[in-house]
């Protein structure tokens, strides 16, 4: 865990870190950049098939449309040291938060579901669009936005 000098950190954790992760990454990026907020940003999945990828083409799109630049993401796996480096591991969704606790080994950081974490009661899981139409992906953009907000009023709170 970082001193009281360093920024809080989360990680952001879906499955294979070309759609949700990513995206949750740079909209938090920006919007505590606005804010005004140190925080220090990362995102990966739990799955290898994607590692060194961009994100996926139509979250690019939806993210570009919004104001969130994705171009240069590279998609990374999971690592145990992740638990050390970050004082949040934030997963997508139940199967990504059950993959997560299974490799936590020990103490680390707290791990949990992101949306209720950021205080959005509904849905309790972000949604994956990869198997969807375009508008999957635009909606995954506003509800990215959403839990963001409540990601910094949570940080802000202390």
């Amino acid at each position: 865990m970082p001193s009281n000098d360093s920024p809080v950190s989360v990680l952001f954790v879906c499955l294979g870190n070309i759609c949700r992760s990513p995206l949750v990454e740079a909209v938090a990026r920006q919007r505590c950049a606005d804010a005004g907020l140190n925080v220090a940003l990362a995102s990966c999945g739990t799955g290898n098939w994607h590692v060194g990828k961009g994100a996926d083409p139509r979250m690019l799109r939806a993210a570009a449309h919004a104001g969130y630049d994705l171009s240069t993401h590279r998609a990374r796996q999971m690592r145990a040291a992740d638990f050390e480096a970050f004082d949040w591991v934030l997963a997508m969704d139940e199967d990504n938060l059950d993959a997560l606790l299974s490799l936590r080994r020990g103490e680390g950081a707290p791990t949990e579901l992101f949306l209720p974490w950021a205080g959005v009661p509904h849905p309790r899981e972000f949604p994956d669009p990869y198997f969807g139409d375009e508008e999957g992906f635009r909606e995954a953009v506003a509800l990215a936005e959403r839990a963001v907000d409540g990601l910094i009023a949570r940080l802000r709170a202390g």
